[in-house]
């Protein structure tokens, strides 16, 4: 989703904490009226908590689980993870009445919807990358009633399957346009098919068996990356048109297999300090950034400026921005399509100059 409007946080009230799992928590939060305008969102897009653990300033996103259909609900999901600071903190911790800086919606893991069209959606889910995945699949289901969804969700044990009652619920509302199979890494299923974890193979026999259409197909992955990789590649094998599969990446990649190095510089020979114009609300701030040195975004965060981010890993897309003048080059791009590179947007947390001069647009997200 690009726009004219930078992403700022803002203080919510939670509304309702509701304990979907053990480990998982479904936080809902009250969006004042004067507010609305800055957290309307799109299925599949999430929002950037801040939150200080021991003394620490920790940033961490939320993938939006509400519909955009549904008026007046704006819930997240948060899974304990382990070691998770910040997750930890929210689950155990948080309370309905208490505040929490969210920053407004973002993100790309979404697609146009017409109610004209005749589609089938797929999608694979593994563990809490199914919060995303329900916003759309809801919001799919009732924008386009001649269409249908089937999703492949994959989880340790039936006890830990997060949104398994309003999946089951969903089920029967939409009869027969939504199919949910549920893929169990420690299940007894006498069809092999569902046992274990979800693999390449897996993955094609999955859509083999349950996915007859033709090229009307839109897929979405998500969930941890070696899931991610493994769906890819079954997807790429069956001939799937790539422009129909989005990918969004739950926590920070481990692997250099799914790496997508992305350049938007003609040359990478400039090894001196360029000069950087940063454009913010529309303000122009001058940096001295080194070719070789920190990334643009961790120089604008030291000189004092309140640039917006949150993993620091190429993953999400909170510290997008535009390339309007000069060369630039990103380390790594997990959360940008080909088409946005392709038109100057980059990460700045992964963001060199190539050089001398270069002018960053944060406004044009």
């Amino acid at each position: 989703m690009t726009n004219n409007r930078m992403a700022h946080f803002h203080t919510l009230k939670v509304s309702e904490i509701h304990q979907e799992t053990p480990e998982c928590i479904v936080v809902g939060f009250e969006v004042p009226p004067v507010l609305q305008p800055e957290f309307a969102f799109q299925h599949g897009q999430y929002v950037t908590l801040k939150l200080t653990v021991n003394g620490e300033e920790l940033r961490r996103s939320y993938s939006i689980c509400s519909s955009p259909l549904d008026k007046g609900h704006f819930r997240i999901a948060v899974k304990k993870v382990p070691q998770g600071r910040a997750s930890t903190q929210l689950v155990d911790k948080l309370k309905a009445g208490m505040s929490i800086e969210v920053m407004s919606p973002m993100g790309n893991f979404t697609t146009a919807l017409d109610p004209s069209k005749s589609r089938h959606f797929v999608a694979f889910a593994a563990g809490s990358g199914i919060t995303p995945i329900l916003s759309i699949l809801k919001t799919v289901l009732r924008t386009e009633p001649q269409s249908r969804f089937t999703l492949f969700y994959g989880n340790s044990d039936v006890d830990r399957i997060i949104f398994r009652q309003r999946l089951e619920e969903l089920k029967l509302q939409h009869e027969g346009r939504l199919e949910v199979l549920h893929i169990l890494s420690k299940g007894l299923d006498e069809d092999k098919l569902f046992n274990g974890r979800i693999t390449t193979e897996k993955a094609v026999e999955l859509v083999k068996r349950f996915v007859t259409d033709s090229n009307t197909n839109e897929y979405f992955i998500c969930g941890p990356e070696q899931m991610m990789v493994n769906v890819s590649e079954a997807l790429e094998k069956l001939g799937a048109d790539k422009k129909r599969i989005h990918i969004e990446l739950f926590g920070t990649p481990v692997s250099t297999d799914a790496k997508k190095e992305t350049t938007h510089a003609t040359s990478t020979a400039f090894t001196g300090v360029a000069d950087v114009k940063v454009i913010m609300d529309g303000r122009e701030h001058e940096l001295k950034v080194k070719a070789n040195g920190d990334a643009v975004l961790d120089v604008a965060l030291d000189s004092g400026l309140d640039v917006p981010y949150a993993c620091k890993g190429a993953v999400c897309c909170t510290c997008k921005a535009r390339v309007i003048e000069g060369q630039v080059e990103m380390e790594m791009n997990y959360a940008l399509t080909d088409e946005e590179v392709a038109d100057g947007y980059v990460l700045t947390c992964q963001t060199h100059p190539r050089s001398q001069r270069v002018v960053i647009d944060y406004d044009q997200h």
